[in-house]
């Protein structure tokens, strides 16, 4: 397992309360120990952050806001959380960086492909914030390229569902989970396991992407282990 190189990529929504918003200190307490754990079992750890429990554009499309800025906002968001998260890993002796796509040096460092890895290689942390840098790319983006800039084994999305189900799982009580999927099926079936562009720029890499449900009982070591949990594309 040493040396291995991961990339997770975590909803904004998992730094929030319970209704979604806002950043809440307990849940990033909770994802920082996550964390932690599977850097204290010697993997090389880079996450990407997500801005929903912030700005998202989808959810604000009524606000008058045009989409650019509406992006700009969110991906403000992100660094807002990958701050949040630095400071939580931190406090408990995770040594951390952030590296974002826009420029704010009073918060975190430019991202660059060099200095990231040679964090990695130190044991630190590395916090992706800022999505991509630029309009109409999501955070799913931002981690599959980040994920294959940085030369990544796997790319984790946690969430808050099990894996990737046939149809949605809030809505339909039968709904079926699946194991394991190749990109092609996922493709065919219409599930929506990441943004498109994220999920064309890991099947053209041969990125294997593991989807599981974020909770406090050790799922995010479980799945950077490579044991079975979630869904499994690849």
């Amino acid at each position: 397992m040493n040396g291995k190189r991961i990339m997770i990529k975590l909803s904004g929504e998992l730094f929030a309360r319970k209704d979604g918003f806002g950043l809440h200190h307990e849940a990033l307490e909770e994802v920082a120990k996550s964390i932690k754990d599977v850097a204290d079992a010697g993997l090389e750890v880079v996450v990407v952050v997500g801005g929903g429990n912030i700005w998202r554009f989808r959810d604000t499309q009524d606000s008058g806001i045009e989409r650019t800025s509406s992006d700009a906002i969110g991906m403000l968001a992100t660094i807002m959380n990958g701050v949040g998260l630095q400071s939580a890993l931190e406090s408990i002796g995770q040594n951390t960086r952030v590296c974002s796509a826009i420029d704010v040096p009073q918060l975190a460092e430019p991202y660059l492909k060099r200095r990231a890895e040679r964090h990695l290689e130190k044991g630190r942390v590395v916090i992706c914030a800022g999505g991509t840098g630029n309009p109409y790319f999501t955070t799913d983006s931002a981690a599959a390229l980040r994920a294959l800039e940085l030369q990544c084994d796997v790319l984790l999305k946690a969430t808050n569902v099990d894996g990737v189900f046939d149809k949605d799982p809030n809505k339909h009580s039968d709904a079926v989970m699946y194991e394991e999927l190749t990109y092609q099926q996922a493709i065919e079936q219409h599930l929506n396991v990441m943004d498109q562009a994220a999920f064309s720029l890991c099947m053209d890499q041969n990125l294997p992407i593991r989807v599981f449900k974020f909770a406090a009982d050790g799922s995010l070591l479980k799945a950077a282990k490579g044991e079975k949990i979630g869904t499994l594309v690849q």
